[in-house]
């Protein structure tokens, strides 16, 4: 748009530098950086009393490191005894095991990164209430952009022990429904050994506990719902039933990924106001100002794992850093808008 300002600033000029109605005799060009990140704008009078904004916002790249923990069945191992001492674990015995079979190794903690990809294209219309000071001006508008403003996924180096984990899930799965590891030419290759089988069983899946289920969740083939409630003869075969208080177990997906995005509505409307005046004593073409409101994108966001979950309504007692930023985003229903403006006249 600052471009295209340029570009045309010769034409422009000559066809409304004589307006007498206000309308587009002059026009702004800013840099803003705020709340939404850093921006540009062009800004044109509409008489007296208003001027249209618009422009792009853009929230600089960074990284956050969260932590999950590896788990082993529905209840959570205490890695120390009373006294404070390293003690032996079924995570542990399983890592070893899998370090064999597959040379991959478990570890107890996935390394997770989250960074924005929070952007904005707005549009703006300030108002000046006041005739004889134009300083003040209330805001109305909107901004719009995707839908995802956020993403957390696992570092490179976790990638072989999801892997690994992904690996030990297919066999337990199997195993525990009694069928064979794989089928070469014809022939069922089973895993007949009872001792290994029984360790197994006995282990449970291997996952992320994240936290908790909030209510009953039924997962089918095709779709998951969460019913207020269901009789357990209404449930569709084949079903898999999260009951209500029970381990929320994030396993990764078939790439070795655990991952997941904060997402809100992508038509996002603004209210708020501002104040601006010139930031040279004698020079009227540079402008200095702030703006401060709110951006309504829908109430709270949701945060989705690549599972489908959404930990900010399907999942609580959300521990770690984690929980700390689900909570964070749980109270932001709407967005707060601070930011400071420098502009400067084109004509």
């Amino acid at each position: 748009m600052v471009v295209a300002a340029l570009v045309f600033l010769p034409s422009a000029k000559a066809q409304v530098g004589n307006s007498k109605l206000g309308l587009f005799n002059h026009l702004d060009a800013a840099i803003s950086t705020g709340s939404t990140g850093v921006g540009v704008d062009v800004t044109a009078p509409v008489g007296d009393y208003l001027a249209l904004r618009a422009g792009f916002d853009f929230m600089p790249h960074f990284e956050m490191k969260m932590k999950f923990d590896i788990q082993m069945g529905d209840r959570k191992e205490s890695k120390y005894d009373a006294a404070g001492n390293r003690v032996e674990t079924k995570l542990d015995r399983m890592s070893k095991m899998m370090h064999d079979i597959t040379g991959y190794q478990v570890d107890d903690q996935v390394d997770m990164i989250g960074e924005p990809s929070f952007y904005n294209f707005k549009l703006l219309v300030d108002v000046f209430p006041m005739k004889k000071n134009k300083h003040w001006h209330i805001t109305a508008g909107c901004y719009w952009g995707p839908s995802t403003i956020a993403r957390t996924y696992n570092t490179t180096e976790d990638m072989p022990s999801l892997l690994a984990v992904g690996l030990y899930n297919n066999i337990y799965d199997k195993v525990k429904a009694g069928e064979p590891i794989t089928n070469y030419r014809g022939t069922e290759i089973s895993i007949s050994n009872e001792t290994f089988t029984n360790a197994l069983l006995s282990s449970g899946r291997m996952g992320i506990h994240v936290g908790n289920w909030k209510h009953n969740v039924v997962q089918t083939a095709d779709e998951r719902y969460s019913p207020s409630w269901m009789p357990d003869d209404a449930i569709p075969e084949g079903a898999i039933v999260y009951r209500k208080g029970t381990p929320y177990m994030m396993e990764p997906d078939e790439n070795g990924m655990v991952k997941a995005t904060m997402k809100v509505n992508r038509f996002r409307p603004y209210l708020g106001f501002g104040y601006g005046g010139r930031l040279l004593k004698n020079d009227n073409r540079y402008q200095i100002g702030f703006d401060c409101g709110v951006m309504f994108w829908g109430g709270s966001p949701s945060i989705v794992t690549h599972d489908g979950t959404d930990l900010m309504n399907d999942v609580e007692n959300i521990g770690g850093k984690v929980g700390d930023y689900v909570d964070l985003a749980r109270k932001f229903k709407v967005y707060p808008v601070v930011s400071l403006r420098i502009a400067r006249s084109l004509f």
